[in-house]
């Protein structure tokens, strides 16, 4: 695989047009197969990131679909707080099997299930017998000690069927509200022929560098192979601090000059913008952050603020907000305050 090198301008298209924000989206299943993956997150302060990064590219699209191609037609599944297409579950599967132990972290989760060996046991007739189940819904009786552990904390069930899932031993088949339905891997995931670990990791990575388009190599900008370059449309949208356009801030940085921190666990008098604050992308240039924010008893989408880079034009961001607000069902939305 060959990249080529490219300039900081074409370098910042490039970016844009692989990540899908260009105004080419076409339909929820092929975003996500285009993007790679969905990162999911519980915290929503507008809305959960997994459907943030979705409406940045399709707009107000019905969230019940992305439901029905996890839940029923299995077109998506979820694995690692992310959510895969189906094809790429060859690639993930070789992930779960491949040896661990390297780090402090796997250490750990070995020793946790070594030390838990007939709580593990115990769950899995569980699951056989009657799942699918919720975490709360297995009795914890077998473990070694319920009492919080320096390393393990006290979520005790819930950190074993996370081990296990990470191995594929069991999966998340489903939700109830923001809780995970568990079952056995084996009913769930479809059969697929064995991938050998390093095929799938030099696999991942390649579609890791496709999905993001540029990377920066010895101080340059290297575009993939199979990158498209051209004008991009000059739509405005809102980022997720989760969108892969941004998620590396390193490389947000070197993009776009734009320094971009994620402030919810700052002290509020110490946070430099706001609480959950979103990038604002007009087609090629990251211009602005925006701090919308779903009051879900009023059914207000209060603007909190609009911070402008220097450099940039501010432009109306009615149309995103609108589209944001019919989206996350809001009644009205709330201005921001004068001086922003």
């Amino acid at each position: 695989m060959k990249s080529t090198a490219v300039s900081l301008a074409q370098a910042r298209r490039i970016a844009v047009r692989a990540q899908v924000l260009d105004g080419s989206a076409d339909g929820l299943l092929e975003t996500v197969r285009r993007l790679g993956f969905l990162q999911i997150d519980p915290i929503s302060a507008v809305a959960p990131p997994q459907r943030l990064v979705l409406w940045s590219r399709l707009g107000a699209y019905d969230s019940a679909e992305l439901d029905r191609l996890l839940w029923e037609e299995r077109k998506l599944f979820e694995w690692g707080a992310f959510i895969w297409p189906i094809e790429d579950f060859p690639l993930i599967r070789a992930r779960m099997r491949r040896r661990r132990g390297k780090y402090k972290f796997e250490q750990r989760g070995a020793e946790f299930l070594r030390t838990n060996a007939r709580f593990k046991r115990h769950l899995l007739r569980e699951l056989e017998e009657r799942g699918p189940l919720l975490s709360r819904e297995i009795e914890a009786d077998l473990m070694v000690s319920r009492d919080a552990h320096a390393w393990w904390g006290s979520r005790k069930v819930t950190l074993m069927l996370e081990l296990l899932e990470r191995r594929g031993v069991v999966a998340i088949v489903g939700r109830r509200g923001s809780q995970r339905l568990w079952d056995l891997a084996e009913r769930w995931y479809p059969e697929v022929e064995s991938v050998p670990w390093l095929e799938a990791e030099r696999l991942l990575e390649e579609k890791r560098f496709r999905a993001l388009g540029v990377r920066l190599e010895n101080g340059g900008w290297r575009a993939h192979p199979d990158a498209e370059d051209g004008p991009v449309p000059r739509r405005v949208t809102f980022l997720s601090p989760f969108d892969r356009l941004i998620h590396d801030r390193d490389r947000a940085e070197a993009l776009w000059n734009f320094r971009y921190r994620l402030e919810m666990y700052v002290p509020k008098a110490k946070r430099e913008y706001g609480y959950y604050v979103l990038p604002i992308l007009r087609g090629d240039r990251l211009i602005g952050r925006i701090e919308p924010a779903l009051d879900r008893k009023t059914g207000v989408l209060q603007v909190n603020g609009i911070w402008w880079q220097d450099d940039a034009r501010p432009v109306s961001v009615q149309k995103p907000l609108n589209d944001l607000a019919a989206f996350v069902g809001a009644k009205r939305i709330g201005q921001p305050k004068a001086a922003l």
